[in-house]
């Protein structure tokens, strides 16, 4: 019998592009609020090889048995022992209405958000948080940058096919597992140009699973107008 941990009730609202890893198959990063509007960060989470009625979306409330990571020290970092049999989404994602008011109400009222930089560094440089709620006075640009992929998407096929020789995937309860494929490597990064409630201009990556699956959905050569559009424009 599989060992219980505490469930936690998480609005989940970040969700990064699969990778592939060798001793989770393939992972992404997940990260929401508490009720209470603290941070949790859920790693590694084999998110595409969950059943499909347990792919939580964005701003969906999920419940899962969770244990704080021991390999991973910072404040807000949790593993699901048991994702197969413990995530499990709780009703419809928190709908858009009225500017956003039900996701507002938790990411943006109950939790702190953060408009200078240098405090948030400061603090997550203590440890104390490695996660924030983050207001830029003003976004000035999204810029690319190539990337050179870690793994080709012939060496993907090559860590498929090993890892179903050696039975790594049996067990997966997927219903499409004949037909699984890694999510591919990105060839290019994005970065968002901002600065802070003091003038500072600082440039972070994007990680999120949307603009990956949105590069990837174009051709090559329209591909990064197709994102920049979408993000610079909402």
């Amino acid at each position: 019998m599989a060992e219980k941990f505490p469930k936690q009730r998480i609005l989940i609202t970040v969700k990064t592009y699969p990778t592939f890893s060798k001793k989770y198959k393939e992972v992404s990063c997940t990260a929401g609020f508490t009720k209470d509007g603290k941070w949790v960060r859920l790693y590694p989470i084999p998110f595409r090889l969950l059943e499909k009625k347990d792919q939580y979306k964005k701003y969906q409330w999920i419940e899962a048995e969770t244990s704080k990571s021991q390999s991973d020290r910072r404040p807000e970092s949790y593993q699901v022992p048991n994702p197969y049999d413990t995530i499990k989404p709780l009703g419809e994602p928190l709908d858009t209405s009225h500017s956003w008011e039900k996701r507002r109400k938790i990411v943006l009222e109950r939790g702190k958000v953060f408009t200078n930089l240098a405090e948030i560094i400061k603090r997550a440089h203590s440890n104390e948080m490695s996660l924030a709620t983050f207001k830029p006075t003003k976004i000035k640009d999204l810029i690319c940058r190539k990337s050179e992929p870690r793994l080709s998407d012939a060496d993907l096929d090559r860590e498929l096919n090993r890892m179903q020789s050696q039975g790594c995937l049996k067990g997966i309860d997927n219903n499409r597992i004949e037909d699984f494929k890694f999510m591919p490597s990105l060839d290019k990064k994005f970065f968002y140009v901002f600065e802070d409630d003091e003038g500072v201009e600082s440039t972070l990556m994007i990680e999120d699973w949307e603009i990956g699956a949105l590069y990837k959905k174009y051709r090559p050569e329209e591909a990064v107008q197709k994102v920049k559009k979408k993000y610079l424009d909402d």
